[in-house]
Protein backbone atom coordinates (compact mmCIF):
# COMPACT_ATOMS: atom_id res chain seq x y z
CA UNK A 1 0.00 0.00 0.00
CA UNK A 2 1.30 3.53 -0.85
CA UNK A 3 2.93 5.30 1.99
CA UNK A 4 2.21 8.88 1.98
CA UNK A 5 3.95 12.01 3.16
CA UNK A 6 0.13 13.54 4.33
CA UNK A 7 -1.28 12.25 7.13
CA UNK A 8 -4.97 13.87 5.96
CA UNK A 9 -5.75 15.55 2.45
CA UNK A 10 -7.81 18.77 1.95
CA UNK A 11 -9.75 19.59 -1.47
CA UNK A 12 -10.99 22.24 -2.91
CA UNK A 13 -14.28 21.75 -5.46
CA UNK A 14 -14.71 24.38 -7.73
CA UNK A 15 -11.40 24.22 -10.12
CA UNK A 16 -10.14 21.39 -8.57
CA UNK A 17 -12.47 18.21 -8.46
CA UNK A 18 -15.52 19.71 -10.53
CA UNK A 19 -15.85 22.07 -13.30
CA UNK A 20 -19.58 23.46 -12.66
CA UNK A 21 -18.75 26.94 -15.32
CA UNK A 22 -21.51 25.09 -17.72
CA UNK A 23 -23.91 25.81 -14.87
CA UNK A 24 -22.44 28.98 -13.32
CA UNK A 25 -21.56 31.28 -16.40
CA UNK A 26 -25.51 31.13 -17.61
CA UNK A 27 -26.59 31.17 -14.10
CA UNK A 28 -24.57 34.18 -13.26
CA UNK A 29 -24.98 36.15 -16.68
CA UNK A 30 -28.76 35.98 -15.62
CA UNK A 31 -28.46 37.20 -12.65
CA UNK A 32 -26.58 40.48 -13.71
CA UNK A 33 -29.25 40.78 -16.68
CA UNK A 34 -31.86 41.39 -13.80
CA UNK A 35 -29.44 44.35 -12.26
CA UNK A 36 -28.77 45.94 -15.50
CA UNK A 37 -25.57 44.62 -15.99
CA UNK A 38 -23.75 43.84 -19.09
CA UNK A 39 -22.46 40.36 -19.99
CA UNK A 40 -18.66 39.81 -18.50
CA UNK A 41 -16.21 39.56 -20.92
CA UNK A 42 -15.78 35.67 -21.94
CA UNK A 43 -12.12 36.19 -20.94
CA UNK A 44 -13.34 37.28 -17.49
CA UNK A 45 -15.02 34.64 -16.63
CA UNK A 46 -12.87 32.55 -14.50
CA UNK A 47 -12.39 34.90 -12.26
CA UNK A 48 -15.57 34.45 -10.83
CA UNK A 49 -14.90 30.79 -9.54
CA UNK A 50 -12.99 29.93 -6.67
CA UNK A 51 -13.90 33.30 -4.72
CA UNK A 52 -17.00 34.08 -2.41
CA UNK A 53 -19.91 35.22 -5.11
CA UNK A 54 -20.67 37.84 -2.63
CA UNK A 55 -17.22 39.30 -2.42
CA UNK A 56 -17.36 38.85 -6.25
CA UNK A 57 -20.70 40.71 -7.20
CA UNK A 58 -19.37 43.41 -5.35
CA UNK A 59 -15.38 43.29 -6.71
CA UNK A 60 -16.24 42.33 -10.21
CA UNK A 61 -19.04 43.74 -11.21
CA UNK A 62 -19.34 46.99 -8.77
CA UNK A 63 -22.80 45.92 -7.32
CA UNK A 64 -22.83 47.93 -3.68
CA UNK A 65 -23.35 45.38 -0.80
CA UNK A 66 -26.52 45.47 -0.92
CA UNK A 67 -27.18 44.52 -4.00
CA UNK A 68 -24.74 41.66 -3.87
CA UNK A 69 -26.88 40.38 -0.96
CA UNK A 70 -29.59 40.30 -3.44
CA UNK A 71 -27.81 39.05 -6.23
CA UNK A 72 -26.40 36.26 -4.43
CA UNK A 73 -29.97 35.03 -3.12
CA UNK A 74 -31.23 34.94 -6.74
CA UNK A 75 -27.97 33.26 -7.83
CA UNK A 76 -28.56 30.55 -4.98
CA UNK A 77 -31.96 29.98 -6.45
CA UNK A 78 -31.58 29.81 -9.32
CA UNK A 79 -28.69 26.85 -8.76
CA UNK A 80 -31.50 25.28 -6.57
CA UNK A 81 -34.15 25.56 -9.17
CA UNK A 82 -31.45 24.05 -11.57
CA UNK A 83 -30.07 21.51 -9.36
CA UNK A 84 -27.27 22.05 -7.75
CA UNK A 85 -25.04 19.03 -9.57
CA UNK A 86 -26.42 19.81 -12.78
CA UNK A 87 -23.72 21.09 -15.49
CA UNK A 88 -20.99 19.94 -13.49
CA UNK A 89 -18.11 18.30 -14.89
CA UNK A 90 -15.29 16.40 -12.71
CA UNK A 91 -11.79 16.74 -13.85
CA UNK A 92 -10.17 13.38 -15.74
CA UNK A 93 -8.48 11.01 -13.26
CA UNK A 94 -9.33 13.03 -10.19
CA UNK A 95 -12.56 10.53 -9.41
CA UNK A 96 -10.41 7.64 -9.45
CA UNK A 97 -7.22 9.45 -7.48
CA UNK A 98 -9.87 9.99 -4.60
CA UNK A 99 -11.09 6.76 -4.89
CA UNK A 100 -6.87 5.47 -4.66
CA UNK A 101 -6.46 7.99 -1.44
CA UNK A 102 -9.44 6.56 0.43
CA UNK A 103 -8.34 3.36 -0.63
CA UNK A 104 -4.79 3.63 0.76
CA UNK A 105 -6.73 4.86 4.26
CA UNK A 106 -5.71 8.71 4.20
CA UNK A 107 -8.59 10.78 5.27
CA UNK A 108 -10.08 13.22 3.21
CA UNK A 109 -12.08 16.54 3.19
CA UNK A 110 -13.76 19.06 1.44
CA UNK A 111 -12.56 23.28 2.21
CA UNK A 112 -14.95 24.92 -0.38
CA UNK A 113 -16.28 27.90 -0.16
CA UNK A 114 -19.37 26.58 -2.05
CA UNK A 115 -22.33 26.55 0.04
CA UNK A 116 -22.24 23.13 1.74
CA UNK A 117 -25.40 21.38 0.49
CA UNK A 118 -24.09 22.23 -3.02
CA UNK A 119 -21.05 20.09 -2.02
CA UNK A 120 -22.92 17.80 -0.99
CA UNK A 121 -24.61 17.47 -4.22
CA UNK A 122 -22.22 17.06 -6.16
CA UNK A 123 -19.97 14.74 -4.50
CA UNK A 124 -23.00 12.32 -4.19
CA UNK A 125 -23.99 13.08 -7.79
CA UNK A 126 -20.48 11.28 -8.48
CA UNK A 127 -20.51 8.59 -6.05
CA UNK A 128 -17.55 10.24 -4.06
CA UNK A 129 -19.12 11.25 -0.62
CA UNK A 130 -18.58 8.61 0.87
CA UNK A 131 -14.99 8.49 0.85
CA UNK A 132 -14.61 11.83 2.58
CA UNK A 133 -14.88 11.91 6.61
CA UNK A 134 -15.66 15.50 6.71
CA UNK A 135 -17.12 18.16 4.20
CA UNK A 136 -16.55 21.67 4.60
CA UNK A 137 -17.98 24.34 2.68
CA UNK A 138 -19.99 27.96 3.16
CA UNK A 139 -23.04 28.10 5.47
CA UNK A 140 -26.01 27.82 3.29
CA UNK A 141 -28.14 31.65 3.58
CA UNK A 142 -26.97 34.77 3.82
CA UNK A 143 -24.85 33.93 6.55
CA UNK A 144 -22.42 32.02 4.23
CA UNK A 145 -21.92 35.16 2.13
CA UNK A 146 -19.04 35.99 3.47
CA UNK A 147 -17.29 32.76 4.37
CA UNK A 148 -13.70 32.64 3.49
CA UNK A 149 -10.91 29.98 2.82
CA UNK A 150 -9.90 30.98 5.76
CA UNK A 151 -13.44 29.67 7.75
CA UNK A 152 -13.86 26.54 5.59
CA UNK A 153 -10.23 25.32 5.80
CA UNK A 154 -10.64 25.61 10.13
CA UNK A 155 -13.98 23.86 10.30
CA UNK A 156 -12.46 21.14 7.66
CA UNK A 157 -9.44 20.63 10.30
CA UNK A 158 -11.88 20.64 13.20
CA UNK A 159 -14.17 18.02 11.83
CA UNK A 160 -11.25 15.82 11.00
CA UNK A 161 -10.20 16.28 14.19
CA UNK A 162 -13.47 15.51 15.97
CA UNK A 163 -13.71 12.50 13.57
CA UNK A 164 -10.39 11.17 15.22
CA UNK A 165 -8.27 11.78 12.32
CA UNK A 166 -4.83 12.69 12.12
CA UNK A 167 -4.41 16.26 11.45
CA UNK A 168 -0.54 16.51 12.02
CA UNK A 169 0.53 15.99 8.47
CA UNK A 170 -2.57 18.13 6.10
CA UNK A 171 -2.21 19.46 2.65
CA UNK A 172 -5.02 21.52 0.93
CA UNK A 173 -5.30 21.17 -2.99
CA UNK A 174 -6.58 24.01 -4.55
CA UNK A 175 -6.62 26.53 -8.03
CA UNK A 176 -6.70 29.94 -6.52
CA UNK A 177 -4.44 32.29 -4.65
CA UNK A 178 -7.29 32.10 -1.97
CA UNK A 179 -6.88 28.60 -1.40
CA UNK A 180 -3.00 29.59 -0.95
CA UNK A 181 -3.56 32.58 1.38
CA UNK A 182 -6.49 30.81 3.03
CA UNK A 183 -4.47 27.39 4.06
CA UNK A 184 -1.09 28.99 4.94
CA UNK A 185 -3.37 31.19 7.56
CA UNK A 186 -3.68 27.45 9.29
CA UNK A 187 -0.02 26.41 8.18
CA UNK A 188 -1.01 23.88 5.86
CA UNK A 189 0.83 23.79 2.58
CA UNK A 190 -1.06 23.86 -0.68
CA UNK A 191 -0.80 21.94 -3.89
CA UNK A 192 -1.69 24.23 -7.12
CA UNK A 193 -3.72 22.45 -9.63
CA UNK A 194 -3.07 24.10 -12.68
CA UNK A 195 -5.92 22.63 -15.00
CA UNK A 196 -8.10 24.81 -12.85
CA UNK A 197 -9.57 28.55 -13.12
CA UNK A 198 -6.00 30.32 -10.91
CA UNK A 199 -3.81 32.32 -13.14
CA UNK A 200 -0.28 29.94 -13.27
CA UNK A 201 0.89 33.43 -10.76
CA UNK A 202 -2.01 32.28 -7.96
CA UNK A 203 0.32 29.33 -7.38
CA UNK A 204 3.46 30.97 -6.61
CA UNK A 205 3.69 30.97 -2.93
CA UNK A 206 1.95 27.08 -3.04
CA UNK A 207 4.65 24.29 -1.59
CA UNK A 208 4.00 22.34 -4.98
CA UNK A 209 2.23 22.82 -8.46
CA UNK A 210 0.73 19.81 -10.68
CA UNK A 211 -0.19 20.20 -14.11
CA UNK A 212 -2.68 17.06 -13.86
CA UNK A 213 -3.79 13.88 -11.81
CA UNK A 214 -0.92 11.67 -12.40
CA UNK A 215 1.39 14.20 -11.26
CA UNK A 216 -1.33 14.74 -8.40
CA UNK A 217 -0.98 11.08 -7.34
CA UNK A 218 2.54 11.03 -7.56
CA UNK A 219 2.63 13.58 -4.81
CA UNK A 220 -0.07 12.31 -2.62
CA UNK A 221 0.86 8.34 -2.97
CA UNK A 222 4.63 8.08 -4.35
Amino acid sequence: MPHSPFSCVLWDVDGTIADATPGIFPRLMEVLASFGQPAPDPASLPRWVGPPMYESFQSLAGLSATQAEDALVRYRTLAARDGYAASVDVYAGVPELIRAVAAAGIPQATASTKPENQVTAILEHNDLLGLFAAVSGARSGMIGRSDSKYDVVGWAMDRLTAAGVDTSKPVLIGDRHHDVEGAAEHGIPVIFAEWGFGDPSEGDAAAYRVADADALRALLLP
